[in-house]
């Protein structure tokens, strides 16, 4: 067994038939898997790393004249969170409507309420989405994922990619930048985006007024290309459903960048099919993680992969970010969306998906350049997943490395699927998945210790749950009961409304008579 650098050839692949990727009878089936139309008469625009989109964001801002609306789920308060906020700052006391929504666990702890409150005080709404509160104990949970951008109702962005230094690098210290993807919309499919932002700010209070959205009918056309934009939300699995269609219905191609991947078994499986199909399924994710504990997740879940014939690569540089996949050269996806069920499942996130020959092909061509930075990952004779080196850049990472709460709960699922999977003996479990094990064992038999030597230490925090979650449910009852009345008393006023002017026709006839 040797790591293997793998140099992808250059030559351009054979002209597909046009719809011969994705059978167009899917059509429908895209359509209700994921609630989002087909909208035509779009152009978009691919942005590469921070160096294409932060510019194009920026230009954007300046641009506004009537209303900016940026969403997004990490503002790291550093030079270019800074440079934003100026940006946006300026054009608030221009008079421009400036909104902006943030995730509170995102902006725990880069960003200061200092920061925030320079941001009002120049006339920006901010919004922080799902504080914690007390009657919904694990509703901090679900966090709202979305990276978005869209300016006076004429031009939307949607891209992986936060704001924060880690994105653009330190050339001087020789620190490169994250690797990430986004795209530029003009065209009827920026009334979506813009929907998509306001359900976020209906969220946390007054909606927006319905004379600022603009609407898809009025919007001319900029482009030919057609897409949906997926404004995912928690518990409808609605992108976890597409990607598994489109890991069944693709015929020739299946290339995927994700940058915490860890697959659930269906859609393990449904990879797998699809390589021993004969579709050429390959799979690029970090080596150098800035969550260490999720590099080591994902590769316990590389070797029924590799065992189908699915290629999977791991970037060399500091860390790839991009949640994107390309499909037959004539489908795509690109957005927040990551393959693990933090983003499938518990959190709000926004994709777009775009059905096109030529973007499909540009997005294959971005794929086969970053596998030239790649090295590929292979099974040794005796069928163990080979380690490659530790390159130079991951000592570097942990300048810029960060965690947030939705790669950690994507770490629990894999650490929990390998441990529930030990006990029960349900799959057959991967040597690199002997760490977790390892892993496992301590924390359990740290958590006997304590319980035993110190019960307090766990009776105390339990019983501290037990209260607060017996004191949500305490409000959650109360709300619901008034609601309850709210209803009755409706229903009353309602039926008395409809009697009236029966009893004043009873009263005219008994006066005639």
């Amino acid at each position: 067994m040797k790591e293997q650098k793998i140099i992808p050839p250059k030559t351009s692949r054979q002209k597909r038939v046009p719809g011969s990727s994705i059978r167009i009878s899917a059509d429908q089936a895209f359509s209700r898997t994921v609630g989002a139309p087909l909208i035509p008469g779009n152009d978009v625009r691919l942005l590469r790393d921070a160096r294409e989109n932060y510019p194009a964001w920026l230009a954007a801002i300046e641009s506004a004249e009537r209303t900016i609306h940026f969403e997004s789920y990490i503002i790291h308060e550093d030079e270019q969170g800074r440079l934003f906020a100026e940006a946006l700052g300026k054009k608030a006391r221009a008079g421009v409507k400036v909104r902006l929504i943030y995730d509170w666990m995102g902006g725990l702890f880069p960003t200061s309420n200092k920061f925030w409150r320079a941001l009002q005080s120049a006339g920006v709404e901010v919004r922080c989405f799902n504080r914690p509160r007390l009657d919904s104990p694990l509703g901090w949970l679900g966090r709202d994922h979305r990276k978005m951008l869209a300016v006076d109702g004429r031009v939307g962005f949607v891209a992986g990619l936060c704001v924060g230094q880690m994105w653009v690098g330190d050339p001087e210290k020789g620190v490169e930048g994250w690797r990430d993807t986004g795209i530029e919309v003009r065209g009827p499919a920026v009334a979506d985006i813009e929907q998509a932002f306001a359900m976020m700010w209906a969220e946390m209070g007054e909606p927006l007024p319905e004379e600022e959205l603009v609407e898809a009918a009025n919007l001319p056309p900029a482009g030919e290309m057609h897409l949906r934009v997926v404004a995912s939300l928690p518990n409808t699995a609605a992108l976890y459903r597409l990607d598994q269609i489109i890991a069944a219905t693709a015929r020739e191609t299946l290339w995927l960048t994700d940058a915490y991947f860890a697959g659930t078994s269906p859609y393990v499986q449904a990879l797998r099919s699809a390589a021993m199909d004969g579709v050429d399924v390959r799979l690029l994710v970090p080596q150098a993680n800035d969550i260490p504990v999720m590099r080591a997740l994902s590769r316990s879940g590389y070797r029924p992969l590799l065992e189908a014939g699915v290629r999977v690569y791991e970037w060399n540089g500091p860390m790839i970010h991009a949640k994107t996949a390309v499909a037959d050269g004539r489908w795509a996806r690109v957005g927040s969306s990551n393959l693990n069920l933090a983003s499938w499942i518990t959190n709000w996130e926004l994709d777009v998906v775009i059905e096109d020959a030529g973007f499909g092909e540009a997005m294959e061509q971005m794929f086969l350049q970053d596998l030239e930075n790649a090295t590929e990952i292979v099974l040794t004779a005796k069928r163990r997943v080979f380690k490659p080196r530790r390159p130079r850049a991951r000592r570097l990472r942990e300048k810029f490395g960060l965690s947030t709460s939705g790669r950690t709960a994507a770490g629990a699922v894999r650490f929990g699927n390998a441990v529930s999977a030990a006990i029960s003996n349900r799959r057959i479990l991967s040597p690199a998945e002997a760490r977790i094990m390892f892993s496992a064992g301590v924390l359990l038999l740290l958590f006997a210790v304590v319980a035993i030597l110190w019960p307090r230490w766990i009776s105390v925090p339990l019983g501290v749950l037990a209260v607060w979650v017996a004191v949500s449910l305490f409000i959650r009852a109360y709300k619901l009961h008034q609601e309850g009345q709210q209803e009755e008393l409706a229903l009353k006023n309602a039926v008395e409304t409809d009697l009236a002017p029966a009893s004043k026709n009873s009263l005219i006839e008994q006066d005639m008579e």
